[in-house]
């Protein structure tokens, strides 16, 4: 399982910015704000109705006392609690009753998060994938340096640094794409590109990057896909760090496809990351919590259950978790 560094240093090489602009490693369409509003205003459309799910609450004394094996817990949507070797590590949390820089208006959480702030054990890293409303929220990181003060470390991609450090948050690893820094002694981060765009108003638009996140912790293989299209970028992936031991993957806000596919996947295509990651086990993400996109808010699960029947992968080597289920996945496993 060692990596090519050689290889990671070559793809470190392909240029991604435009001035003083990212874009992706693919030539994918950019859609603007006419068809943002042909979406938007199409005959006879309407957003589905949202659904609130049945949520569980995690064990407050497993959460502090995890196993010696990996714990994963879902807070919603993208927001995860990640506990291996002593460390426990967010993705994306995003704990407001709306994915929006106002609480009176945006897309609204219809089941409530599993955990706040106040709930969770000490926190030691966070992984940001960009700075999307529904996976940068300010109000969750403000809560979290509150509590946590310099001692939480934010892994941020490159261009979010003035963010952090204008809310008095100085904690930071920013890297660029195929980037990678040696935590500790046992834990390696890597920057993975994803197919995406960023943007929190209408003038900053893909001038901070986005991105996936690899841990690798005493040997174990995390990946947070963060947000995404489909393209190359996955069996490029794969071909450096497979196997992957753990993956979480987007599965939700995909249609209309015209629109969404090249910054969304469907859930046929996590399927196929899954596969080109080489990914042991992955966890479904993106979905359930807010209503973003046409298709309903139920469907995606339906759909990944198919795909994984179609393209013959065992359903529990990819799973869907309940809102607030804490699952253990073992750190060895050769599945």
């Amino acid at each position: 399982m060692t990596i090519d560094r050689e290889r990671l240093a070559e793809l470190a090489e392909h240029p991604h910015m435009t001035g003083k602009r990212f874009h992706n490693l693919e030539n994918v369409p950019s859609h603007g704000l006419g068809d943002f509003l042909r979406w938007q205003l199409a005959p006879g459309r309407r957003f589905p109705k949202g659904k609130q799910y049945h949520l569980l609450h995690p064990d407050a004394h497993a959460l502090s006392h995890p196993p010696e094996d990996v714990q994963l817990t879902w807070l919603g949507h993208s927001s995860f609690l990640f506990q291996y070797q002593g460390q426990n590590i967010l993705t994306d949390p995003v704990l407001s009753a709306r994915a929006s820089p106002f609480q009176f208006i945006g897309p609204k959480r219809y089941t409530a998060p599993a955990l706040e702030v106040s709930e969770m054990p000490v926190i030691h890293r966070v992984l940001i994938s960009h700075n999307h409303y529904d996976h940068l929220d300010e109000k969750t990181v403000r809560q979290l340096h509150r509590r946590f003060g310099d001692n939480l470390q934010f892994l941020i991609p490159s261009g979010l640094r003035r963010w952090f450090e204008r809310r008095g948050i100085h904690n930071l690893v920013e890297l660029d794409w195929w980037q990678s820094l040696q935590l500790d002694d046992d834990t390696e981060a890597f920057c993975l590109p994803a197919q995406h765009f960023s943007g929190r108003t209408a003038t900053d638009g893909n001038t901070s990057l986005w991105c996936g996140w690899l841990l690798e912790i005493a040997g174990y293989r995390f990946y947070f896909a963060g947000d995404t299209g489909y393209g190359g970028i996955f069996k490029q992936i794969g071909e450096v760090f497979s196997p992957i031991h753990l993956a979480l993957l987007p599965i939700g806000a995909y249609d209309p496809r015209w629109f969404m596919s090249p910054v969304h996947i469907a859930p046929e295509e996590a399927v196929h990351i899954h596969r080109n990651i080489g990914a042991r086990q992955s966890v479904a993400m993106h979905w359930g919590t807010f209503v973003l996109t046409d298709e309903p808010m139920d469907e995606p699960p339906r759909r990944l259950r198919t795909a994984l029947a179609d393209q013959k992968v065992d359903e529990h080597l990819f799973r869907v978790m309940q809102h607030g289920e804490t699952l253990i996945f073992p750190a060895n496993c050769e599945c």
